[in-house]
């Protein structure tokens, strides 16, 4: 495990919350261009700057020789503000998963993970500075909410990360991104339109976005039924990931209380809708938890709830936070878990514990670094 602070990084005033700055990845082509119309300047400059930016990866004005410099210094001054500050960086894997903490504008902290296999690179980001779903064993959950993440504070997390492995930063030598989860901190469907803008920039191709494959793209959800469907009407082709956690009311309505307003029922309705709606396969998410949702009936209960279905059960060991009475459950009660879904015919994976020597959990390196 290797810490990388940056200095003095740890100590900045109390945070002031507030709208961040417009940035050239909030706007679509067509607003970037109109952006740069307002400047007094012709309207493809914006084009020029989006290759840059996105398709090059540049950050430095210095190198955009296409354009004049005098343009350049405005441009970048009006439209390109830094978004993110980094707090605190930690790797571990040989230096192939990188968790980073960046300030905000306001101060407000998120945390974005890359992390590196054999055959793809994952970013896994943050689409709100804390979360307000409450659920009791996310670290994140138990911090509240601060605030929602902008399209562009969204993106430029996927393009620091982008930037790293193009420049060789990251083990393994130069990369690209490959595949982006909001899995992050916060709820993505609750902060809907900037994250579908995010997905917008993500996927397009340069100068557009950043030309990442749509099916390399998974949003995550508690289970926000009306915002699942609207997803679903998006005609963006992304995986959706239900946070599920129990197959029952009676628990889940504990373990992810936004079950009180839609149930188990609804919720996996909303799920099949989008499956069917956008012929990709829907990940359930699963945390298993010691005594508490790994009993034999409950992986029973979820199999009866998903046999039939276009769906993957994505088994996750808890990643216990300090002072936390929920904890991962034993190998041999996971193992049996598995073993029943397989049974079933239900497609079941366990999620790689990567970065659990880092704080991996969602929520608990902010928190220390805060």
């Amino acid at each position: 495990m290797n810490e990388r602070p940056e200095p003095g990084a740890l100590v900045f005033e109390a945070p002031r919350r507030g709208k961040p700055p417009l940035h050239l990845m909030d706007l679509d082509p067509a607003g970037r261009r109109a952006a740069v119309a307002d400047l007094g300047l012709p309207g493809f400059r914006a084009d020029q700057v989006s290759r840059q930016w996105l398709g090059r990866l540049s950050d430095d004005p210095a190198e955009w020789t296409d354009v004049p410099e005098a343009a350049r210094e405005e441009i970048r001054r009006a439209l390109l503000p830094t978004l993110l500050t980094p707090v605190r960086s930690i790797d571990c894997d040989n230096g192939t998963t990188v968790k980073t903490v960046w300030r905000l504008h306001d101060g407000a902290l998120v945390e974005s993970v890359l992390m590196r296999y054999p055959d793809r690179v994952t970013m896994c980001i943050s689409s709100q500075a804390g979360c307000g779903m409450n659920c009791p064993f996310c670290a994140t959950g138990q911090a509240g909410l601060t605030r929602n993440l902008s399209t562009a504070e969204i993106v430029e997390q996927v393009i620091a990360g982008a930037r790293s492995l193009q420049r060789g930063e990251i083990a393994g030598g130069p990369g690209r991104v490959s595949n982006v989860v909001f899995m992050g901190m916060g709820e993505p469907l609750a902060n809907y339109r900037a994250v579908v803008g995010a997905v917008r920039r993500l996927t397009e191709p340069a100068p557009a976005g950043l030309g990442i494959g749509a099916r390399g793209i998974t949003v995550s959800t508690v289970g926000l039924v009306p915002r699942i469907r609207e997803l679903a009407q998006e005609g963006i082709p992304v995986t959706l990931a239900v946070s599920l956690h129990a197959p029952d009311d009676g628990l889940r309505d504990t373990l992810v209380p936004v079950n009180t307003r839609w149930k188990v029922s609804e919720v996996l309705g909303a799920a099949w809708e989008f499956a069917a709606t956008t012929h990709r396969r829907v990940s359930i998410e699963y945390a298993l938890i010691r005594d508490v949702n790994d009993q034999a009936w409950r992986a029973d209960l979820l199999a009866d709830l998903l046999v039939g279905h276009l769906v993957h059960v994505n088994l996750i060991p808890l990643n216990p936070t300090p002072g936390s009475k929920w904890t991962a459950s034993r190998p041999e009660v996971e193992r049996a878990f598995v073993r029943i879904l397989q049974d079933r015919g239900v497609a079941v994976t366990v999620r790689d514990t990567r970065g659990r020597e880092i704080d991996g959990a969602c929520g608990q390196l902010a928190a220390t670094a805060g």
